[in-house]
Formats: C-alpha cells, sequence, structure tokens
C-alpha cells in the first residue's frame, strides 16, 4: 500500500504534467496566430507584425493586420474555442461522445434561418454578378434565431418525455431532421441568385469575421466558459452515473438542461455568423480526452485550446493550399475532420 507521501508527490507530478501540457498548447497557439498573420497574398515581416500590434498602428502595413487578418486569426480562435466547449459540455451532461452542435442539429436550423432570411427576406441578391448576402444581420439573426428555437423545442420534447440523456438525443435528431428538410425546402424555391447565396452560407468560412460580430460571440463565450469552469466537479460526478452523482449533491436535471441550453446559445451565435463548420465540436474534445483525460478541471481548459488550435490551423490551411484562390475553412474541417475522427475512434477502441 502506497504512503500518503507518495500518493501526495504523485498527485503534484499530476498537476505539473497537465498545468506543462497547457502552457505548451498556449505557446503552440501563440506561435500559430502569428504565422497566421504572417502568411497572406502580402507577406509582412514579422517585426512590422509585432510592432504594429504593439503600437496599434493601422496605417500601411498595419491596416492589413489590423482589419484583414488580426480579426479572422481571432476569429477562428475564439469559433474553435466555443464550438470545442460547447460539444464538452454536451458531451458530458448527455454521456455521449458523439454530441454537438453540428449533430443535435443546431446546424441545420441555422441554416434553414439563413435560408430563410435569404428567400423570404431579401438577404440575398446580386451585384456585377457577384453572388453575396446583402443584409448579413438579418441572416446572422434569422440563423441564431432558429437555433434558439430548435434548442426551446429540444427541451421542451425532453421535459415532455423525461429529463435523460436519451431523449434529449433523440428529440435533437428529430428536429435536426425536420430543420434538414426545411432547408432542402428553401433551396428548392429559391432563384438561382438565392440558391447561390445559400449555398455561399452554409459553406462556413471565417472570412465574414468583424471586430463587431467577435465583440458579440465573446459576450456569450465566456459567461459559458466561466460557469463550466465552476461546474467541472459536478461533470466529473457526472462521468460516474447519474445516481453517484445525485448521491454526491449534484441537481443532474438542472445541469443537463442548463448545460445543454448554455452550449446552445454559444453554437447558435457561432454558427449564425460563419455558417456550418463540421467536427470542430467534435475533434476538440476528443483529441483532449486523449491527451488530458477525463478530468473536467483540465478538460473545461483543454479543450477550448485545442479546439483553437485545429480551427486555426485549418483556416490557415484553407487560406494557403489553393493561393491565391481561399477556401471556406468548413469545406476543409470536413474533409479532414471525418478521417481524423474514424482515425481517434480506432485509436481509442486499440487502447
Amino acid at each position: 500500500m502506497e504512503k500518503p507521501e507518495q500518493l501526495t508527490l504523485q498527485y503534484k507530478q499530476y498537476l505539473r504534467s497537465k498545468t506543462l501540457l497547457l502552457v505548451a498548447g498556449l505557446a503552440l497557439l501563440l506561435v500559430l496566430s502569428i504565422v497566421a498573420i504572417w502568411i497572406g497574398s502580402i507577406r509582412i515581416p514579422f517585426g512590422a507584425i509585432l510592432s504594429s500590434i504593439a503600437r496599434f498602428d493601422r496605417s500601411g502595413q498595419g491596416r492589413i493586420v489590423w482589419d484583414v487578418r488580426m480579426p479572422r486569426v481571432l476569429a477562428a480562435i475564439v469559433v474553435g474555442a466555443g464550438l470545442s466547449l460547447s460539444g464538452t459540455v454536451m458531451q458530458s451532461v448527455l454521456r455521449n461522445p458523439l454530441a454537438s452542435p453540428y449533430t443535435l442539429g443546431l446546424s441545420s436550423a441555422a441554416a434553414f434561418g439563413a435560408s430563410f432570411a435569404i428567400v423570404f427576406l431579401g438577404a440575398g441578391t446580386s451585384t456585377t454578378s457577384t453572388i453575396i448576402v446583402s443584409d448579413f444581420f438579418t441572416v446572422a439573426f434569422s440563423a441564431f434565431l432558429f437555433s434558439v428555437l430548435s434548442t426551446l423545442a429540444i427541451l421542451a420534447l425532453t421535459l415532455l418525455t423525461e429529463i435523460s440523456a436519451q431523449s434529449m438525443v433523440l428529440a435533437g435528431i428529430a428536429i435536426g431532421s425536420i430543420f434538414s428538410a426545411g432547408l432542402t425546402l428553401m433551396q428548392y424555391l429559391a432563384n438561382s441568385v438565392q440558391l447561390a447565396s445559400i449555398v455561399s452560407w452554409t459553406f462556413g468560412d471565417l472570412g465574414r469575421a468583424s471586430w463587431n460580430a467577435l465583440a458579440i460571440i465573446c459576450a456569450v463565450l465566456i459567461p459559458l466558459s466561466i460557469l463550466s469552469f465552476l461546474q467541472r466537479w459536478s461533470f466529473n460526478a457526472m462521468d460516474s452515473g447519474e445516481d453517484t452523482a445525485r448521491g454526491l449533491g449534484v441537481h443532474t436535471a438542472a445541469l443537463r438542461i442548463g448545460g445543454m441550453f448554455a452550449a446552445s446559445i454559444v453554437s447558435a451565435v457561432i454558427v449564425s455568423f460563419f455558417g456550418t463548420i463540421a467536427f470542430i465540436g467534435l475533434l476538440g474534445p476528443h483529441i483532449a480526452r486523449r491527451i488530458f483525460g477525463s478530468d473536467h478541471r483540465f478538460l473545461m481548459v483543454a479543450s477550448p485550446l485545442i479546439g483553437s488550435i485545429v480551427m486555426l490551423a485549418a483556416d490557415t490551411l484553407a487560406r494557403t493550399m489553393l493561393s491565391p484562390m481561399v477556401l471556406p475553412v468548413g469545406i476543409l474541417t470536413s474533409l479532414l475532420g471525418g478521417p481524423l475522427f474514424i482515425y481517434l475512434l480506432i485509436a481509442g477502441r486499440k487502447r
């Protein structure tokens, strides 16, 4: 039997190793951010990048840094963190490793809302044969509204049956299927210009990043991050089973409903601005669990960090792999995310 001193030493080593991994992840994210700002059609020297950031200089090359590349890089970080954290919360409260904003139908609801605004509210137009979304905030608000309605419908169906993980997952699949059918109907009713606008929106593109959008997303993401970290012990208890969690004083029904609603709101805001971005809500939590384990004290920090790294790397690759053409990042996350997720599942099974 190990002595208390040995157990204390092992615990300190455990905390130290996890902390070092988090620091290494932050360092990697910082390096990726600088590289992402540097890479582009116009190469800006590292010294000029650091100088423009330190001095808040928006003249000359500083304007490219602050008005073009910085919002996109920060959007990748915030979007990756938000989707990954939302996926972690959903997987924890539902005790389902496949739960995410995408698989529970929130993205389908947002896509339907955006297409509804484009078709019936005139938000998709054509200017000099270029397909654009003319009224971006109307589209974003409509996408957000229908995502929230989808969340409320899932919770309502759950309350009508029972507040269980299985009922929430089944309700999410059913609601997502309905909105997917609605999206298909909108595409059928749309004219050629509106159809092109719908398809363009659903790609998932960080090129729409703006300081206003970042401020709105951060306004909902930061409270969720704080609440999730404060509930880390409750999430750990949920991993041991509902009976165990209730025995430890956790109000499992309230945690499940509150966690689902908060995670859904964050996902809805992100998807309403940037479109459908698949697999980040699955990849971030699963990679974080492979590296950091299932301890939510670290997982609630590691998962957003991993999500930011994956998202930023994917967007940087999307901007450069076919330069000067810029691919929507949603295409790349779907293309690379599927095989990578299959690999994680196979590797996890072998372990």
